[in-house]
């Protein structure tokens, strides 16, 4: 992929991030039937607030994303959104959840992250 520009009013931008968060007491949980519904959750999200996902892959206990977040938004401020609104969505689609995950927190405090600069073909593979 090439690096395209993207555009704001006044803005030219590329600004791409890789970043890995997971599950609360890092459970093996994401395979199971709850992987489909989680990456449409994750999708659902990214496309409301204009992220574009460029690489995703889903591990038993973590998950690895390859976003472009326009500058408008701090990182900080869409991994609150995205954590916050998916964990929400989840326990909404499954009632169950409630027993191993009290107090409706699904994903663990904190997140790694970093900027892709021109290595973004080895992060993809990487993911």
């Amino acid at each position: 992929m090439a690096n395209k520009l993207s555009s704001l009013a006044h803005t030219k931008w590329l600004c791409k991030y890789h970043i890995v968060f997971t599950p609360k007491y890092r459970r093996k949980i994401i395979y199971n039937q709850y992987r489909q519904d989680l990456q449409n959750d994750i999708r659902l999200l990214c496309q409301y607030k204009g992220v574009k996902i460029l690489e995703g892959h889903m591990m038993p206990d973590h998950v690895h994303l390859l976003l472009s977040i326009p500058p408008k938004l701090s990182i900080s401020s869409f991994m609150g959104y995205l954590k916050g609104k998916s964990a929400l969505m989840m326990f909404d689609q499954h009632a169950n959840l409630k027993y191993k995950f009290g107090n409706r927190r699904f994903w663990s405090e904190g997140y790694y992250v970093s900027t892709v600069g021109m290595n973004e073909t080895t992060i993809k593979k990487y993911i």
